[in-house]
């Protein structure tokens, strides 16, 4: 058996972006709710104009938001698409409303069965969990059959859930680690981001530390996600910002309260946002600099170290 090459993978966002995504492909989205999304990769496509996409993913935040409210999304499926506190995703449920956006619900676990469908090659995976909802009914009009129910062929009268097997064209996920070959180290919650990214054909990943492959070696039972699975790795301090990244910044709320601001009343004011912190920066740096000073950096870090 042929030894798979491992390769430094190191590379910068602009050209993950411009090697991995391209208009009308399918995208999964790491991070949940208002933690570790991967905001500087989503700022890129953006900026980079990949349109006609498919997302997926469970709780599809911000990050889903951004690329909806800027005209790049055709269908998302996912779990849902909130803010947790900070409310519904404005972009993505105008889109619902006004029918410019396919969308299949899911229950969180279902897509991660569908992607571990995906990472396993076969065609779909039984669950139980939408048993006794209503998303069984729901179409959205897309002519796909999104489930089957079936009987246990072996317990005849017990009913299971058939969901179709997701294999993203490129998962992007920010991550605490990785080293230049790709092997990644996830901190806390992991939820669906191994699943997905072992089910997508490429893999973007942007860390907060860049660490050695010696580090890694060292301590193999901390690896999230093996070398393979990874097609690029890009080095991003705050990749994840306004989101938090566990042990390294809290959220910032009034970051995400502007975008939620500008979200809501959509019109000028969505694009006026988008056009003064995603079009007007040159990389995610630059938004960075425009947003969160020095001194906030440090209180978000600092908050983040109380809670551990």
């Amino acid at each position: 058996m042929q030894a798979l090459e491992a390769t430094p993978k190191v590379v910068s966002l602009k050209e993950a972006v411009a090697r991995f995504v391209r208009t009308g492909c399918s995208v999964g989205l790491g991070g949940q709710n208002i933690g570790r999304c991967a905001m500087a990769g989503i700022h890129e496509v953006i900026r980079q104009g990949h349109r006609d996409l498919t997302i997926y993913g469970c709780n599809l935040s911000i990050s889903m938001d951004l690329l909806v409210g800027a005209g790049l999304v055709r269908r998302c499926e996912s779990g849902t698409g909130n803010l947790e506190r900070f409310g519904t995703t404005f972009c993505w449920r105008r889109g619902i409303e006004n029918g410019t956006l396919e969308v299949e619900d899911y229950s969180h676990l279902a897509m991660v069965s569908r992607f571990l469908a995906g990472e396993m090659g076969v065609p779909f995976m039984p669950v139980k969990s939408l048993l006794g909802s209503d998303l069984l009914t729901y179409s959205s009009g897309s002519g796909l059959k999104k489930f089957q129910v079936i009987d246990n062929p072996w317990n005849p009268g017990e009913p299971v859930v058939l969901v179709p097997a997701v294999t993203p064209d490129v998962s992007i996920i920010h991550v605490q680690k990785a080293d230049p070959l790709g092997n990644v180290i996830i901190e806390g919650f992991a939820t669906h981001e191994p699943e997905m990214v072992r089910a997508s054909r490429h893999t973007i990943v942007t860390c907060e530390e860049l660490v050695e492959t010696d580090q890694i070696r060292r301590d193999p039972e901390r690896t999230t996600i093996p070398y393979p699975h990874v097609s690029a790795v890009v080095h991003q301090p705050w990749g994840a910002y306004p989101t938090s990244t566990y042990r390294y910044y809290d959220y910032d709320g009034d970051e995400i309260t502007r975008y939620q601001a500008a979200a809501r009343a959509s019109g000028g004011a969505y694009r006026r946002y988008l056009d003064d912190y995603v079009y007007g920066c040159a990389s995610f740096e630059d938004y960075l600099d425009k947003v969160c000073s020095p001194t906030r950096r440090e209180e978000l870090a600092a908050a983040m170290q109380a809670m551990l």
